[in-house]
């Protein structure tokens, strides 16, 4: 009787640790095999930014000429009226020179808006 009643507490005990240690064998060889082919990055590689000879085909005025918004998106300080911005084509958003150019030297869209630069324009041959 007491033979019966330890096989029916020890077997159970048994087929779950062999399940355990089977479970942890599989996962200790999923995390050592790891192939980074199946998982593609997290973050997609981004275009190049803008080159100098690029830049300088984009627009430059002056803080007095801006008709909208005067804050600079990228340090957030007010654009005066004499110093130079930088107007991205297309969307029209200004930002200080030094901002714009830092940052459109990294990336190729406006820093507000995400609108993408259009190549027609950065390829043209006189600059504005």
């Amino acid at each position: 009787m007491i033979d019966s009643v330890l096989l029916a507490l020890f077997l159970p005990c048994i087929g779950m640790s062999a399940i355990f240690a089977l479970y942890m064998c599989l996962l200790c060889y999923a995390t050592s095999h790891h192939r980074s082919d199946l998982n593609p990055p997290l973050k997609p590689v981004t275009e190049k930014g803008l080159s100098p000879l690029e830049l300088e085909h984009l627009p430059k005025i002056t803080g007095k000429e801006l008709v909208a918004s005067t804050e600079c998106a990228v340090c957030l300080d007010e654009i005066v009226n004499e110093q130079p911005a930088r107007l991205v084509p297309g969307c029209n958003h200004a930002f200080h020179l030094q901002c714009a150019d830092t940052w459109l030297s990294k990336h190729p869209f406006c820093p507000l808006c995400r609108t993408k630069l259009d190549h027609q324009i950065l390829n043209s041959d006189s600059p504005c």
